[in-house]
């Protein structure tokens, strides 16, 4: 018997799935300002479950795979990349602390730039390919089209499209293996993040906080922080201005898409995930436009409540253990996964960073 949990810590919730030889034991979802005022939460959920074999903890850029007892200082900044002593966006550092501090069987995976899967001349100066929350959604996604095209896991082949409440990520999938990814921090803006910013634009701002990078996304250009996907979209119909941020973040989108067009020729498919992708008008637009690249759909899942990144971090936990998703696992490459988030990249500016919390060079 395989018994595991994946955990998804997102912008607007945290999401915990757990399986049970591939059944569904366990649909959660959190708030993540909850998880932020009493992160023992989520620890507690987890003790509730008894026994559990592995558990896919909140990885943020994501590390080689790694127990998290076995987890330093070090470790935790290359998985969240926030400079000591800023408050935290999200809860991760905190539950991983108590995950360690309660034994909890738990091991932290890669994001996209640690998988060897991806070319390094894809990574240089590059550091959000995807975080490890975006490859469960990958792991997802390549489990749906291999049952929906009744295909191979090998022979999947599409570009996924992850659009959550703060970020959005696009990644190319081939042989069932991300080859490619543009993260929340690299591409067109999401629904709350800024996406990449001109350098110029970066340059005048000065000293970028962590929290800026959560900002600046089609929320704040509409002129409406507050409203949720559903209200942002229908204000839409009838407010230019919000037209304009649906605009830009549509067409961001669609851009990054083709852009990735440029390592995976004849995708069998576009899979759309993540809040955004329960909105009719927004699948709307992207069909319109994405339809002559490939079939547009989103991806089915199995959990009623949890998000699609919290139901792959169960089935990379499962397969991980030696469950039924084991052979995902093992094409995926996730197990072989190396180096840091700050390998490739080439800017004196970083080395004190590489130098202090890593052992390897620029390569």
């Amino acid at each position: 018997m395989t018994r595991v949990v994946g955990i998804d810590p997102g912008t607007g919730s945290w999401d915990l799935v757990g399986l049970e030889d591939g059944a569904l034991i366990l649909d959660v979802s959190i708030p993540t300002r909850r998880v932020l005022k009493n992160p023992r939460i989520i620890v507690d959920i987890l003790k509730s479950l008894k026994e559990v074999d592995m558990v896919v903890a909140p990885s943020g850029f994501g590390l080689p795979l790694k127990k998290v007892s076995e987890i330093s200082d070090a470790d935790i900044f290359l998985m969240t990349l926030k400079r000591e002593g800023k408050e935290e966006i999200v809860g991760l550092t905190s539950v991983i602390k108590l995950l360690i501090e309660e034994e909890i069987p738990a091991y932290v995976i890669p994001g996209v730039k640690h998988l060897p899967t991806v070319p390094i001349h894809r990574k240089v100066n590059k550091i959000d390919m995807g975080t490890a929350d975006k490859v469960c959604v990958a792991a997802l996604a390549i489990v749906d089209q291999s049952e929906n095209l009744q295909i191979p896991i090998e022979e999947t082949r599409f570009i996924l499209i992850e659009s959550g409440t703060g970020f959005n990520a696009v990644l190319a999938i081939d042989d069932g293996r991300i080859i490619d990814g543009i993260g929340g921090a690299e591409g067109h803006i999401g629904l709350r993040a800024c996406g990449a910013l001109d350098a110029e634009l970066a340059y005048l701002m000065g000293s970028l906080l962590k929290t800026t990078i959560y900002k600046g996304g089609a929320v704040y250009i509409a002129g409406c922080e507050n409203a949720t996907p559903e209200e942002l979209f229908k204000l839409a119909e009838y407010d230019e201005r919000v037209r304009i941020a649906i605009k830009a973040l549509t067409e961001g989108l669609i851009k990054d898409v083709f852009s990735l067009l440029a390592v995976l020729q004849d995708p069998r498919e576009i899979l759309v995930s993540g809040r955004l992708a329960r909105i009719n008008t927004f699948l709307g637009i992207l069909r319109e436009y994405l339809v002559k690249i490939a079939p547009v759909r989103t991806i089915k899942g199995f959990a009623r409540v949890a998000k699609e990144a919290a139901q792959g971090a169960a089935i990379i936990a499962d397969g991980l253990s030696g469950g039924i998703y084991k052979k995902l696992v093992d094409v995926m490459k996730i197990k072989e996964a190396a180096g840091t988030v700050l390998d490739h990249i080439f800017f004196d500016e970083i080395e004190s960073l590489r130098s202090k919390f890593t052992s390897g060079a620029r390569m």
